[in-house]
């Protein structure tokens, strides 16, 4: 019997020669906000890559996106530069060096596709994100963190210790410097203490049928009202449970011949996927949140 030899995992990823930023910012809509960030951004000899913008006439709020390439300057003069600009027109804005990949701590239960999918994508660089730990409250994923060389951190979680292992969790999350808490099919509800402290910052994934089924196996509920489509919805976590802003969904045909482990199968495929690009969406900063709804720059 051979054995597979060790090799270290590098991912696959371009190679980037210059400082490269992204902008994000919000504010009231007003004439000349895209020119005087644009203008502000070329005095310090920006080269933008990218930029998106959005108007939402129901709020009156301007979004905007821009990558650019910034060589000469370090990033406290940006800031600096756009001081003024952020002052005049009352912005809410994020600067983020892409140069430091962001940090995602995940947690799951039982149930690891989509875990897997996640480590996979982050593997071959289509996550551009560092993993630093697997969290469940259960021990099955343990053998997953072994292999893929990371820390595991097994939290039970019991209705009369529940506060104590949220309070481990928001702890883990600091030990880590996570700057992004992804639930692969965490099967626990986060408590309202718990989804403010971390507003923003946590993505869950969803199992979202027409019409939707909720509690125990919602496949089979689904089978037997022979739905005709399923899919996947992935979101920031709120105190509303499954309700909060919308990131990315996807929706499959289904026929009646399929069983409900089929169902189980495809459904399993969706969440992988949506769970997967809505992570990346977030990682790119093309995800603003505009009340409890988000601006998605694709």
């Amino acid at each position: 019997m051979s054995t597979c030899p060790s090799a270290e995992r590098k991912p696959v990823s371009g190679v980037e020669t210059e400082p490269h930023y992204i902008l994000k910012l919000s504010c009231a809509a007003a004439p000349g906000i895209v020119a005087a960030v644009t203008t502000a951004l070329a005095a310090q000899g920006a080269n933008l890559v990218e930029t998106a913008q959005f108007w939402d006439r129901q709020s009156d709020r301007f979004f905007l996106r821009v990558a650019f390439l910034a060589s000469e300057v370090q990033e406290g003069q940006i800031v600096d530069a756009l001081a003024p600009v952020k002052t005049r027109f009352e912005m809410e804005t994020t600067l983020r060096h892409t140069g430091r990949k962001p940090r995602i701590l995940v947690m799951v239960s039982r149930f690891d596709h989509a875990l897997l999918h996640l480590l996979y994508q982050v593997r071959v660089g289509w996550l551009d994100a560092e993993v630093v730990g697997i969290v469940s409250n259960h021990p099955d994923a343990c053998r997953i963190a072994e292999h893929e060389g990371l820390p595991f951190f097994h939290v039970p979680v019991i209705r009369d210790t529940k506060p104590e292992a949220e309070a481990r969790l928001l702890a883990l999350v600091e030990e880590t410097d996570a700057d992004l808490v992804v639930l692969a099919r965490y099967m626990q509800v986060l408590s309202d203490e718990m989804s403010r402290a971390l507003s923003g910052r946590v993505i869950n994934i969803h199992h979202s049928f027409l019409p939707s089924f909720k509690g125990a196996k919602p496949y089979h509920q689904a089978h037997e009202r022979g739905v005709k489509l399923i899919g996947a919805t992935a979101h920031y976590v709120t105190a509303d449970l499954d309700e909060g802003p919308i990131i990315e969904q996807e929706a499959e045909r289904v026929a009646h011949s399929m069983t409900p482990d089929d169902l189980v199968a495809v459904g399993r495929d969706v969440e992988s996927r949506v769970l997967a690009r809505a992570v990346k969406m977030h990682l790119e900063g093309r995800v603003m949140l505009n009340g409890q709804r988000t601006v998605v720059f694709n």
